[in-house]
């Protein structure tokens, strides 16, 4: 039998033993997320500007937009975002929406995620997103810059310190580290959403290599059950009830991530180590920010960047959980605010 058939026929099964045996859970959790408050707003994701693409160090296309003040008042700065894994620059959207015209700022998908160009397996890692961060920093700022990483993007930060910390108090004047980690996290929580079943918890840990072979398999039994993965997405993103539009939002862009990409990034995040370059973000005004109730990065990860940051200011938020930027956006762009004027006032 065909290793992909092998692959599909696993996953499938065990999706559909999980189905099984929690369907009428699932149900459930539907008809709560249903009854939730919904938003009025801005359809979430809908901000854009006008696409720039940036060349990576490896050839690979970075898509970025720009969006530049209109206030005669903003100040100097420029904001570069920079977002968490198997997401997408539209995960910004909150704060995309409280900072439009008022500062200059920078939204890019990371590679292989969003528009941007689909990365070779072998640079799949975050030394090589650190690397990318330098080239949209040095294709779209010329003055001070201050960045915002949330999951993925705050260990892209790392990176970034790691490899260049001769940037950190002259271009990068200020850090926000967002439900992110330096090492240690147990990585296989990040893939519930993407199998959302017992594959992931056991399986999918140990074999998450070979299933990458059988990605389409994957990617297919994850849209057949969508309704599943609702609710992990639900249970593992937000800490409390949210709308119900913020957890499709960010479950549609969770599902227009390939589980090849996902399979890709995989052993490097299950392997990171960047607390050794923790400390050269101690040169500018640092704030780290995490949910209480975040299940990816748990308060934890943030409470050892802030141990190794003691200048650092650190904020839990109590109930959210690892998509704070969307659940506690207001609170987040606050701090965001309050971290702005610091800089700008130095």
């Amino acid at each position: 039998m065909k290793v992909g058939r092998t692959i599909a026929s696993v996953a499938a099964g065990a999706v559909g033993v999980t189905a099984a045996g929690v369907v009428g859970s699932v149900a459930a959790q539907r008809r709560a997320m249903n009854l939730r408050e919904h938003v009025d707003e801005l359809p979430l994701g809908a901000l854009r500007s006008e696409p720039q693409i940036v060349i990576a160090d490896d050839g690979v296309d970075l898509h970025v937009e720009v969006d530049e003040p209109t206030e005669p008042s903003a100040p100097p700065i420029t904001l570069v975002f920079v977002h968490g894994f198997a997401l997408s620059l539209d995960s910004w959207h909150f704060q995309r929406a409280a900072f439009r015209g008022r500062v200059r700022s920078v939204f890019y998908d990371q590679r292989s995620h969003g528009r941007s160009g689909r990365s070779l397996p072998a640079h799949a890692t975050i030394e090589q997103l650190g690397r990318d961060l330098r080239s949209v920093i040095e294709a779209t700022t010329t003055g001070p810059v201050l960045l915002v990483g949330h999951s993925m993007g705050g260990m892209t930060v790392l990176a970034l310190a790691e490899q260049a910390p001769e940037l950190f108090g002259e271009r990068v004047v200020g850090t926000a580290l967002v439900a992110t980690s330096a090492g240690g996290l147990d990585v296989h929580k990040m893939l519930l959403p993407f199998v959302p079943s017992m594959l992931s918890a056991g399986l999918v840990r140990r074999t998450v290599s070979a299933l990458a072979h059988g990605h389409r398999a994957i990617d297919s039994v994850r849209r057949a059950s969508r309704p599943v993965a609702l609710v992990a997405t639900d249970q593992l993103g937000f800490g409390g009830d949210v709308p119900e539009e913020y957890v499709e939002f960010v479950d549609e862009m969770l599902s227009a991530t390939p589980f090849e990409v996902v399979a890709a990034f995989y052993p490097n995040l299950a392997t990171i180590d960047k607390h050794a370059a923790v400390p050269h973000l101690a040169k500018v005004p640092t704030v780290v920010v995490c949910g209480s109730e975040d299940q990816i990065t748990a308060l934890r990860h943030s409470q050892a960047l802030h141990d190794l940051l003691p200048d650092s200011t650190l904020v839990p938020v109590a109930g959210a959980g690892h998509m704070v930027i969307v659940e506690r956006h207001e609170q987040v762009n606050e701090v965001l605010q309050r971290l702005l004027a610091e800089v700008g006032a130095r």
